[in-house]
């Protein structure tokens, strides 16, 4: 490489991490302003609590708390369709591991659910100094950094080919069903469906058009900005390549400020909204979500997004998080949240379903491995 060609790809380099930055502020306002608009408190956008919730709303859970179907997930996944069909980076495609991928999905949520939040939740969490998150924080490095030790190893998942466009097409198709469900309201016969949450969580939520703007906003930003809160972590400590979490630093802080404005920081380990002090155990939940995740490809968000963008092997992943939500709520397998009633923390399910993810994704991590000649994408 010419000096002249190092010196373009330096500028690119800074001008991609300045946007990126740029949108992570972007994003860590429109969560805060979401929150402020009526999601739960440290929780203007968690994409695995909110996949919990439109899961209760369908009926694959019946804990009455977490039932509502949030308009922000479809919208993210739609916003980052339109996103990906203006710039023509629709592209329809899959790989070999789908029943792997929903697995991973699976455990990824279970892991999510007992920190009771995921990599992006953790950020929010973070910015209102919630400082149960920083077991979560470590956690997350942990499972990433085991994530990278496996793909070092040679863990791979099967390269993707080109896919019909109908499949691309199939989870989007899902969401916008949903967006009508949720707009429209209908309720199925005797069932009631789509549930909703008279207390707790599941009540507080921003108005639809506000939900609806501010996720199709998020995800139109991530998809260009590449955005993954758990490849933040992964480029830093595999590539030393910080642009990603420069962004996720500006999501922090964007979102810091704005509740300095606003309202919203309580910096502390008790009274902590929907949180738990069970350090162990947010230690490990989220040791188990940023491994699967990471494993998996990206974070929940970044599973939206590229689903969005065509992807198969992302849809499966998505799939498996609803699964894993619903498993997580029928099961007793979630945290419960620290109250009047006890410190809170998972169960004795709940610390079983996260041992028994953790080996699932050890084990695929060793023994999946890429065959030689096989392509790393």
């Amino acid at each position: 490489m010419g000096m002249g060609e190092a010196g373009v790809t330096a500028r690119s380099r800074r001008r991609f991490a300045l946007l990126t930055a740029a949108g992570g502020g972007l994003i860590g306002l429109v969560i805060v302003l979401l929150e402020k608009a009526g999601n739960p408190r440290n929780m203007g956008l968690c994409v695995s609590c909110f996949e919990r919730d439109i899961a209760g709303a369908l009926g694959m859970h019946r804990a009455a708390a977490v039932q509502y179907l949030r308009p922000e997930i479809p919208a993210m996944l739609l916003g980052a369709l339109l996103a990906a069909l203006l710039f023509g980076e629709f592209r329809p495609r899959w790989g070999p591991a789908a029943v792997v991928r929903f697995f991973l999905g699976v455990f990824a949520t279970v892991g999510a659910l007992v920190f009771l939040g995921c990599s992006w939740r953790l950020l929010v969490r973070l910015s209102a100094l919630d400082l149960n998150a920083l077991t979560g924080l470590a956690g997350l490095v942990a499972g990433v950094s085991a994530a990278v030790f496996f793909e070092r190893r040679g863990f791979h998942l099967g390269g993707t080919r080109p896919a019909p466009a109908f499949t691309g097409a199939i989870l989007p198709a899902v969401m916008v069903l949903l967006l009508l469900v949720a707009v429209l309201g209908p309720a199925f016969g005797d069932a009631g469906v789509p549930f909703s949450s008279v207390k707790g969580p599941g009540s507080q939520h921003a108005p639809l058009l506000i939900a609806l703007a501010g996720g199709a906003a998020i995800g139109f930003l991530a998809q260009r900005m590449r955005l993954c809160t758990v490849g933040a972590f992964r480029d830093s400590i595999a590539a030393r390549d910080f642009r990603l979490l420069g962004a996720a630093g500006a999501i922090v802080a964007a979102a810091f400020g704005a509740r300095l404005v606003l309202g919203g920081v309580d910096p502390g380990f008790a009274g902590q909204p929907i949180s738990h002090a069970v350090h162990l155990w947010n230690f490990l939940g989220m040791a188990l979500a940023g491994l699967a995740f990471a494993l998996g490809g990206g974070c929940p968000g970044r599973q939206l997004v590229a689903a969005g963008e065509g992807s198969g092997d992302a849809a499966a992943f998505v799939g498996g998080c609803f699964a894993g939500a619903a498993f997580a709520h029928n099961l007793a397998l979630a945290a419960a949240p620290a109250g009047p009633a006890g410190p809170g923390g998972p169960g004795p399910w709940g610390q079983a379903a996260v041992v028994a993810g953790l080996l699932f994704c050890v084990a695929a991590g060793l023994l999946l491995r890429r065959r030689a000649g096989e392509p790393a994408d």
